[in-house]
């Protein structure tokens, strides 16, 4: 019963599977059968065709079941395995590619038709059949261009650690925003392999988490001004920057042809140019007055180019980046040696 279900499987899929598997791989055909045949054709263009020298062999053939012509054909099955090829294409190059495959286990058979799956488990009392379709290989371009949005913290470094409260400057994680567009461009090198580089524009705030303190433009460097003349409600620094990047990305999901449901890393150097820069005070009088606000250009002291390295981990559909800036945030002798560093997702 098993093996006349499997058949009329057989016959309904195949014609799909010989679509998709045949369309990449040339066939020759003759333009006509010579000899005494039989033709059994289904769907719209799946057929067998079978060649009998004489009157003799067809009458031999009509004796035949289809088990029996199945053994006559003499196919090799893995022994390990139990797998046994039915049907491959011999391409002009010499290699073979494997259409039907039937595999034997006990009471259950399993058979491969192209990307389709059919499923006979005769094990239990009652026979089940399950036909499942093959996964979508997932298309990987060789070139694409794309726009994604980074949404990010910003924090600070001194000396290899971040500075401590009492410092002037210590950020607050929570409000340090970083918002970047960026356009890319993506060049596949290999399978699931890539260059990444593009252009966008990114705008750092760095909150302080000290709110008394102002970052205003000194004389010769940035000064960090208690202010205890007012009661001030936030603090912060601002820079906008234009940065070219670029990184090489291996992207495990697309090697094994899953998509977006593998891993994703990647890695590379990033250099900005300083846009504008800032500071931003909002303070309230003490006698009770509204609240005000103070705006201050301390561009002059921050550096101009920025330089840093940029990695990103991506899992399914989510990506996650991060930056740091190799060189200091302001100009040498004109403020704290601050490194800055960013963690965020992108979009």
């Amino acid at each position: 019963m098993k093996k006349y279900l499997l058949l009329f499987c057989l016959m309904a899929l195949v014609q799909v599977a010989f679509a998709s598997s045949l369309k990449d791989y040339p066939v020759l055909t003759e333009s006509g059968i010579q000899k005494d045949s039989v033709v059994v054709e289904f769907g719209k263009s799946g057929k067998v065709v079978i060649i009998v020298e004489s009157k003799e062999d067809f009458e031999k053939l009509k004796l035949m079941n289809i088990n029996q012509i199945i053994s006559e054909l003499d196919l090799e099955e893995n022994k390990e395995t139990g797998e046994l090829t039915i049907v491959e294409i011999k391409k002009r190059d010499g290699s073979v590619k494997e259409v039907v495959k039937v595999h034997e286990n006990g009471g259950s058979t399993e058979v491969k038709v192209g990307g389709m799956r059919v499923y006979v488990d005769e094990s239990g009392d009652n026979t089940r059949v399950k036909v499942e379709t093959g996964t979508k290989k997932h298309s990987d371009p060789p070139f694409r261009s794309y726009f994604n949005l980074d949404l990010g913290v910003n924090n600070v470094l001194e000396n290899g650690s971040f500075p401590t409260s009492d410092k002037p400057y210590a950020v607050k994680g929570w409000g340090s925003w970083m918002v970047g567009l960026n356009w890319m461009a993506a060049q596949r090198i290999s399978k699931g392999f890539h260059w990444d580089f593009g252009i966008g524009f990114q705008f750092y705030n760095f909150k302080f988490e000290n709110r008394d303190f102002q970052a205003v433009r000194g004389e010769e460097a940035i000064d960090f001004l208690q202010r205890t003349d007012v009661n001030g409600f936030k603090s912060k620094l601002s820079s906008s920057y234009l940065t070219a990047m670029t990184m090489l990305e291996l992207d495990f999901g697309k090697m094994n042809d899953k998509g977006h449901k593998g891993m994703r890393i990647a890695a590379g150097p990033y250099v900005g140019y300083r846009l504008g820069g800032q500071s931003k005070f909002v303070y309230e009088e003490i006698n009770g007055s509204g609240r005000r606000k103070d705006k201050e250009a301390t561009g002059l002291y921050l550096e101009n180019l920025r330089y840093g390295i940029r990695g990103e981990l991506g899992i399914g559909r989510v990506n996650f980046f991060t930056t740091y800036d190799l060189n200091e945030l302001f100009q040498a002798g004109k403020g704290p040696s601050l490194n800055p560093i960013t963690f965020g997702i992108v979009f």
